[in-house]
C-alpha cells in the first residue's frame, strides 16, 4: 500500500486568548475564528499562565492586566527556561495601560509584539498575526 500523498490542508494556528475583559475578548475571538484560527480565552492571569505552559498554542495573546496575576508576570514566567522549559508560541501583549518608557521596552524585548488596545481594530489583529507568522 503507497502512502497517501494527498495535500493536507494547513493546519489550524491556535491562540490563547488571556484577557479579563469578555466584550474584547470575545471580538477577538469571533475575527480570529472566522479568519481560520482556533481560539482559546482565558479571563484569569493565573488560569492563562497554566493554559500557555500546555505548550500547545501558537500564538498567545497577553493582555497586562488581568486578575490574579498580571501579564507581566506571565510574560516573565513563560519566557523563564526554568519555569517554562518547552514554550514554542509567539507572545503578543495587548495593552490599553500607559507604560513608561523603560516599562514598555523591557516587556517589548521579551515578547514578539505589542499592541495598544484602543489602537487596533480586530481586523487589523488578524493581518498583524497573519504578518507575524509569514516572518517565522
Amino acid at each position: 500500500m503507497e502512502p497517501d500523498t494527498t495535500p493536507q490542508p494547513p493546519k489550524l494556528k491556535k491562540i490563547l486568548c488571556i484577557e479579563d475583559e469578555f466584550f474584547i475578548s470575545e471580538l477577538y475571538a469571533r475575527a480570529l475564528t472566522k479568519a481560520g484560527y482556533e481560539v482559546d480565552i482565558q479571563l484569569d492571569g493565573q488560569k492563562g499562565l497554566a493554559a500557555a505552559q500546555t505548550d500547545t498554542y501558537d500564538i498567545i495573546l497577553l493582555d497586562l492586566m488581568v486578575p490574579n496575576i498580571t501579564g507581566i508576570e506571565v510574560l516573565r514566567t513563560l519566557r523563564d527556561p526554568r519555569e517554562t522549559p518547552k514554550m514554542h508560541a509567539r507572545i503578543i501583549i495587548t495593552t490599553n495601560l500607559e507604560q513608561r518608557d523603560d516599562v514598555r521596552a523591557d516587556i517589548e524585548h521579551q515578547a514578539d509584539g505589542y499592541l495598544v488596545k484602543a489602537e487596533i481594530t480586530p481586523r487589523q489583529l488578524v493581518e498583524f498575526l497573519r504578518k507575524l507568522e509569514s516572518e517565522k
